[in-house]
């Protein structure tokens, strides 16, 4: 296991706000996760669920702070993993995966790489989403699914202690979804990893999430899947028109 006292380690998100001109996308937000801990962003459209994790990666201005406690209490900066929910790309590029990863994990021109030097450390990445057979897929023939692995994949290396994902599965078919959740859970707890995932399928959540969010501007409820779901805010904020 990447710790060696589970849930010893925490993220703790505290008092952060996003204010665009006059317009705040949210405010006032606090939680905490644990590793080994898979928790549910969920809310209506335009709550606020995509700044959030933007502004958690730093790419959105925002007031708060990030903290992050290793299992023995140090305070450190965390090692943050990404999973958009595309990757825009030309299809009929000849570009494969294995020039993916060249491209985001070395620092020279892909053309003066050396393939064989990074290719197992490619697959060592693959093989922890069971996709290493892709390395060589041209990146426009691989399915939704297969993608969203390969940028999965890309996001553990380095290993993070918290992993950010963006509805990573929208657009994907019901057994691509069923796949990329089961890896996910694994990571959970082989890597004893903290994960925030965005999402709108409900039953996926409630099987696999140890905790719900439910944003709206502002966090309404947190708890389990359950909880979260009886709940009357759940209610107020997805009544029907």
């Amino acid at each position: 296991m990447k710790h060696n006292q589970s849930k010893l380690c925490t993220t703790q998100i505290e008092n952060f706000s996003v204010t665009v001109g006059e317009l705040k996308i949210f405010e006032d937000v606090n939680f905490t996760i644990h590793c080994g801990e898979l928790t549910a962003l969920i809310g209506p459209n335009g709550a606020g669920k995509s700044t959030l994790l933007k502004s958690i990666l730093g790419e959105v201005n925002h007031a708060g702070k990030l903290n992050y406690f290793d299992a023995k209490g140090e305070h450190l900066r965390p090692i943050i993993g990404y999973v958009p929910q595309t990757l825009k790309f030309d299809a009929t590029s000849p570009t494969t995966v294995l020039d993916l990863f060249m491209a985001c994990l070395t620092r020279r021109p892909v053309w003066l790489c050396s393939s064989k030097f990074i290719r197992e450390r490619v697959v060592k990445n693959l093989r922890r989403v069971k996709a290493e057979y892709l390395i060589d897929r041209r990146l426009g023939a691989l399915s939704g699914g297969e993608l969203q692995r390969i940028l999965l994949a890309l996001a553990l290396d380095p290993l993070p202690d918290l992993l950010l994902l963006d509805e990573p599965i929208s657009g994907v078919d019901k057994i691509g979804m069923r796949i990329f959740y089961e890896l996910v859970a694994e990571l959970k707890t082989v890597e004893d990893m903290a994960i925030l995932l965005i999402s709108h399928d409900l039953e996926m959540i409630e099987r696999f999430a140890d905790k719900v969010i439910l944003l709206n501007k502002k966090i309404l409820k947190i708890g389990k899947a359950q909880e979260v779901f009886q709940s009357d805010e759940m209610r107020s904020v997805f009544r029907k028109k």
